[in-house]
């Protein structure tokens, strides 16, 4: 665990780097305290789920609240997700980012899902922050876009 860094919210790049770091590794805790630090305060994180019946949901979370439902899962498996491809729009202080990721249980495992992430990120002239962040993973029928 290396902590908050102040690198890591320097730039976008760097800032989407760390966030995918936090939840990737090991069985065991994840870096809460580094992850705190990428989200402003009163951020959201939005999963959203597809049911077996074919309905959809979506569940907001502030980022405690994503830390408290998350780390059981994190706590007894290995979990590593990665960025496959980006794309990035800017106006301003305000940047959108699609983030599309592939997750494993192993470094150089099977893909055992796919995804798109959806930040929404704020300079505030010295920093970037998460505002919020939406995903769905890949349901089967509706392939991750190119």
């Amino acid at each position: 665990m290396t902590g908050p860094q102040r690198a890591d919210a320097e730039t976008i790049d760097a800032l989407i780097t760390a966030l995918y770091e936090t939840i990737t590794g090991p069985a065991g805790p994840r870096d809460w305290d580094r992850e705190r630090h990428i989200f402003a305060p009163g951020a959201h994180l939005m999963p959203t789920r597809f049911a077996e019946d074919g309905s959809h949901s979506i569940q907001i979370l502030d980022n405690e609240g994503y830390i408290k439902s998350r780390t059981p899962f994190f706590e007894k498996t290995s979990f590593y997700e990665k960025e496959v491809s980006r794309r990035e729009e800017h106006f301003g202080h305000i940047a959108h980012v699609w983030s599309a990721y592939e997750g494993r249980y192993s470094p150089d495992g099977e893909v055992v899902l796919r995804g798109v992430n959806s930040f929404q990120l704020y300079h505030d002239g010295d920093r970037w922050w998460v505002m919020s962040m939406m995903w769905e993973n890949e349901p089967t029928g509706i392939p991750l876009p190119k």
